[in-house]
């Protein structure tokens, strides 16, 4: 479909999308300044706080107040409505009413970091305040968000964070004794000033490190420690090519919720040794940025201490899907710079992760490779240049990647080769949808076609997107079965049915795949559990490298 043309004046002039559905609902003719239908901002309680922040952008911080006190009304303590409040007596100059609607919104739990994060220009005049500044200093240190530990090698590690104001930032990495307490000995040190242009963010690397290895690490700004919990652990990996026992959590679907955001503790307490997001990890539905929602939508998340917790010691990896990167099943073209948003869209990703790589120069995107002593995964963008799913044969990876791709797997002595995926694999995971693997067969018969071809054992295929955790097993002609193991309802609250097909299915609640790899047995082993969000196991698939081979 050729740039939105079915939607008239409320499509994006670049946009291309699947069908009739957009995400994003608009009230006015311009698509950078649309607002969300109120009705579905209701359903999804995430929705709430950008319909404020749109009108408020808008120039109407009346508007928002009204929809606030509405929220305030059903329940006083609904933070967003609290936070778009003071944004809206800030820009209404009310610089009295600001201050105490800030004050009522952290004494009620908000994190002070919210309105540290900003938007900043929407919050300066507050922010500016000597009464802020004093009760925000005795409230947090310039640590906003983070640490992100990603990136973990046999060797070394990187830290992401962000800073209140451009600062300093150094991290120091102790050995750690037997009983995994750390030492006084600095085993490496690392520092950097966050960067403005960065949204004041930095990234450090952890480097001279001993594979499999306990450390612990400090942050510390202007060289003094930051967080009340002073240290953070971490454990090198395998060296490369040896047998490991490797557990990853992983799914997608986690919009903000906050009576769900208890998950990240939940998932905390499994002690993963990686996190994997598999897309839709903020819904920002909205492809032009208006000055401040799409980073507004990531802070509602990085600012969740529960979130913190998890991610200061357990590795994070992320993809994105459509409601990341731009509307609702969208695909994003075949060029390298249109839609004019898409390059934008991928550098706020960047901004808020720790990825080992963004693609390539010339096909850029949130696909890389990441090893785990003989364990390879890959991880693979579906979006930045999926082509039209009704067209000729269509690609959701582009040539660049695909190329990649199918190079990563015949050249893998790895035991297990993991294909990570924001949209399922198996058919009809979504029946009569063109957005999952189900639109791009062809492209997906290549890449099983190349498997079996190749003789190429050990893979395995891991998906997000529908609200629900499942398996679905795909037979194969040529060879093996593969199964897809699906998880996407981290702290979504909207669900997705459970359909004919699926070995087993879970969507009474928020859930999360939890993966186990065991190379160091005679006859390695693949371990798939449904844990919910009470910590509960409902469901476990058990499969080993022999089922999983040619002859």
């Amino acid at each position: 479909m050729a740039q939105g043309s079915k939607y008239g004046q409320f499509a994006p002039p670049d946009a291309y999308v699947d069908g009739s559905k957009l995400a994003y609902y608009g009230s006015e003719n311009q698509w950078s300044r649309r607002q969300f239908r109120q009705e579905k901002s209701n359903q999804i309680y995430g929705r709430r706080g950008q319909r404020q922040l749109l009108a408020i952008l808008d120039g109407k911080p009346t508007v928002a107040l009204g929809w606030g006190a509405e929220r305030l009304q059903a329940d006083p303590n609904d933070f967003e409505a609290m936070f778009t409040r003071t944004v809206a007596y800030c820009q209404m100059s009310q610089l009295d009413l600001a201050l105490a609607s800030m004050r009522e919104a952290v004494e009620a739990g908000l994190p002070i970091e919210r309105f540290l994060a900003g938007p900043r220009h929407l919050l300066k005049t507050l922010t500016d305040l000597p009464e802020f500044e004093q009760f925000a200093a005795e409230r947090t240190d310039r640590l906003i968000h983070g640490p992100m530990l990603g990136c973990v090698t046999d060797q070394g590690a990187r830290v992401w964070l962000r800073t209140w104001q451009e600062a300093p930032v150094t991290i120091r990495v102790f050995a750690c004794d037997q009983q995994g307490k750390p030492t006084k000995k600095v085993a490496c040190r690392a520092s950097v000033n966050t960067d403005p242009k960065l949204d004041y963010t930095a990234i450090l690397q952890l480097a001279d490190l001993q594979p499999e290895t306990q450390y612990a690490y400090q942050v510390q700004i202007a060289e003094q420690p930051v967080l009340s919990k002073a240290h953070y652990r971490f454990k090198t990996l395998a060296a490369a090519d040896k047998p490991t026992r490797f557990k990853i959590a992983f799914g997608g679907g986690a919009g903000y919720t906050p009576e769900y955001e208890r998950m990240w503790d939940t998932i905390a307490s499994k002690k993963p040794d990686a996190l994997l997001l598999l897309g839709d990890n903020v819904y920002i539905d909205l492809a032009e940025e208006p000055r401040g929602l799409h980073r507004y939508t990531y802070y509602r998340r990085q600012s969740r201490p529960e979130f913190r917790r998890l991610i200061g010691s357990t590795p994070v990896y992320a993809i994105w899907d459509d409601h990341d990167c731009g509307i609702d099943d969208v695909w994003m073209g075949p060029y390298l710079d249109r839609p004019s948003w898409k390059p934008a869209m991928l550098r706020v990703f960047k901004e808020n992760w720790v990825n080992p790589a963004y693609g390539n120069s010339e096909e850029p995107g949130c696909w890389f490779a990441k090893s785990v002593g003989n364990i390879d995964f890959l991880f693979l963008d579906t979006r930045y240049f999926r082509t039209n799913p009704f067209a000729e044969h269509p690609t959701m990876l582009g040539p660049q990647q695909k190329e990649w791709l199918l190079r990563q797997l015949s050249s893998s002595t790895a035991a297990f080769k993991v294909l990570v995926s924001s949209v399922p694999w198996a058919e009809n995971s979504k029946p009569g949808s063109h957005d999952t693997w189900d639109g791009f067969r062809e492209e997906r018969e290549e890449i099983f076609a190349a498997i079996a071809a190749n003789k190429i054992d050990g893979v395995l295929l891991m998906s997000a997107d529908r609200h629900r955790s499942d398996v679905r097993k795909i037979d194969r002609p040529d060879g093996y079965a593969l199964y897809d193991m699906m998880s996407s309802k981290l702290t979504n609250a909207h669900t997705h049915e459970c359909l004919a097909g699926a070995l087993f299915c879970y969507n009474a609640g928020c859930s999360f795949g939890m993966l186990t790899l065991d190379t160091t047995a005679v006859d390695p082993t693949a371990t798939y559990e449904v844990v919910d969000i009470d910590g509960e196991k409902r469901h476990r698939l058990n499969l080993s490298l022999s089922q999983l081979a040619f002859d």
